[in-house]
């Protein structure tokens, strides 16, 4: 058996955690994308995403919109991305300076058993600068990765990261609660907590009060 010789999810992002801004927000897509990163890098600044494929990048497209001030990275699939190729053109359309996104080009659906991709050879760089994203690179090693974080740049950006599979499950080291996930989230970006209300409306809490929905 010929092993990968490209670079693991977990080279990167080592690299991604010492190059990380400290007032960074982090959003990473199902499966190891999230586990492996809350066994590296555990903070209330990262949003993990379960059981929704694709959604990660435009989850971080709104965030970004939403906190203008603070970088947002977000880690989606080679997979997931083509999922939802639509979240990327939006991005070209809207190009928020402070999105930075780490595609994770691995040829094949990990979160799922691993099945190959439809089309494995696809240059997602070269995709990305087709749906306006002017800054998109190839990386192929950990170190790529450091440097291009570190250099100052107007966004947004597309890192496409060569990476070997990995199929095998991370054990995360904390449970993932969806509701505690959005909740411990909210609370670091110091977000007010969205009161529905039948038949549509809803309000914004408030600290001493409520503030109703625009």
């Amino acid at each position: 058996m010929v092993k990968d010789a490209r670079p693991s999810r977990a080279d990167y992002y080592h690299a991604l955690a010492k190059a990380l801004p400290a007032d960074a927000l982090v959003v990473t897509a199902l499966g190891n994308a999230s586990y492996l990163w809350a066994a590296i890098h555990h903070v209330p600044e990262n949003f993990y995403i379960e059981d929704s494929m694709g959604l990660a990048l435009p989850l971080a497209l709104g965030l970004a919109l939403a906190q203008p001030a603070r970088p947002v990275l977000v880690v989606e699939g080679d997979g997931g991305t083509l999922m939802h190729m639509g979240a990327l053109v939006t991005v070209g359309a809207v190009r928020p300076k402070n999105l930075t996104i780490l595609l994770v080009a691995n040829g094949v659906h990990a979160a799922s058993g691993g099945q190959k991709l439809t089309n494995a050879g696809l240059d997602f760089a070269e995709l990305a600068r087709a749906a306006g994203i002017r800054r998109a690179k190839n990386l192929s090693t950990p170190n790529e990765l450091a440097a291009n974080l570190k250099s100052a740049h107007e966004g947004p950006q597309v890192l496409v990261l060569s990476t070997a599979p990995d199929i095998e499950v991370v054990r995360p080291p904390i449970a993932f609660d969806p509701v505690l996930a959005k909740q411990r989230f909210m609370s670091a970006i110091e977000a007010p907590r969205y009161i529905p209300t039948l038949f549509g409306g809803g309000r914004l809490e408030r600290e001493g009060g409520t503030q109703r929905k625009p």
